[in-house]
């Protein structure tokens, strides 16, 4: 008996001392302004108990985060959107009576967060960037290019994801916002994404695969992103993102957005073992199990603008 006890009492020491209990600890989220989180394309906030960011939110907020999820276009430029999504993080400060915020956004929210930066750097105390749209993606120079304006394909394309998006909008609870797919293919293609940069190049990468500066205009820019495709074979979405990561051309990416492409300020890493979609915990948290889980890197990266008085 007392030896077991003796075992016991080992095995639960060691797991205590390999335990990265600071990661857990009261407060460890908890930021100096609110944490906002931006979605992708044909992204939402929720529908139903269902949310984009599976998980996240109360992760972060487990631990003393205020955080707040955003609905904007699920389809349409990134200066619509951004426009969007300023409106609402008045309404946070407002609210709250907090002085700025902290916007995190994926895929196209990359931008959307950016642009917001951008035209009211007094609002935003840092942007991060995960798996972000910043120079480009491949798949959507594909379809600007196989869907040109006036053609029979553009047509039905645009008229099929302007559907898809309206519904989306309209599940969580904002049928009136706008739809346009095929602004939204333009600002996520290279050349649009060009444009963009070249009136909020903030943060921005002046090399090819280089990092961005890392604090512009008193907002502090980050990015982080995954570069696998398949990762899960539970998941079954992960067959589609290994068919779009063909598109770049074994440049290292994340099923819809290269690795360097995603790069904006201080890249933390852009190499994770996760494809677009585990990036924020999707589908329904089935990820890669050998991998750290998104919502932990959620949560080191909210004690870290902790940590910078943010």
């Amino acid at each position: 008996m007392k030896t077991q006890l003796c075992r016991w009492l080992s095995a639960a020491f060691f797991a205590f001392c390999i335990l990265p209990a600071q990661s857990w600890a009261l407060g460890y989220t908890q930021t100096k302004y609110p944490i906002v989180l931006v979605h992708g394309l044909f992204g939402f906030d929720n529908i139903g108990p269902f949310g984009y960011w599976y998980g996240i939110p109360s992760a972060l907020t487990a631990d003393g985060a205020k955080v707040y999820v955003t609905q904007v276009s699920a389809a349409n430029s990134t200066e619509v959107r951004g426009e969007q999504l300023l409106t609402q993080v008045k309404q946070i400060l407002a609210a709250t009576g907090a002085a700025k915020v902290n916007l995190i956004g994926h895929s196209h929210g990359g931008p959307t967060a950016r642009y917001v930066a951008s035209v009211r750097p007094d609002l935003v105390a840092s942007v991060t960037s995960v798996g972000g749209v910043n120079k480009g993606s491949a798949v959507a120079d594909i379809l600007v290019h196989v869907a040109p304006p006036g053609s029979l394909s553009n047509a039905v394309l645009t008229s099929v994801t302007n559907g898809l998006s309206s519904m989306i909008n309209w599940l969580s609870g904002n049928p009136t916002l706008p739809q346009s797919s095929w602004a939204a293919a333009m600002s996520l293609s290279t050349a649009g994404s060009a444009k963009f940069n070249a009136a909020h190049p903030e943060g921005v990468p002046t090399t090819a695969c280089g990092e961005g500066a890392y604090q512009v205009n008193g907002v502090r820019y980050f990015s982080w992103s995954g570069g696998s495709s398949y990762t899960n074979v539970l998941d079954v979405v992960d067959p589609w993102l290994l068919l779009t990561s063909a598109a770049f051309g074994g440049a290292k990416n994340d099923g819809m957005v290269a690795s360097c492409s995603s790069h904006l300020g201080k890249v933390i890493r852009d190499d994770y073992g996760m494809n677009h979609l585990d990036e924020v915990n999707q589908t329904a948290g089935i990820v890669n199990l050998f991998e750290t889980n998104p919502k932990t890197l959620y949560r080191q990266h909210a004690n870290r603008l902790q940590s910078l008085g943010l």
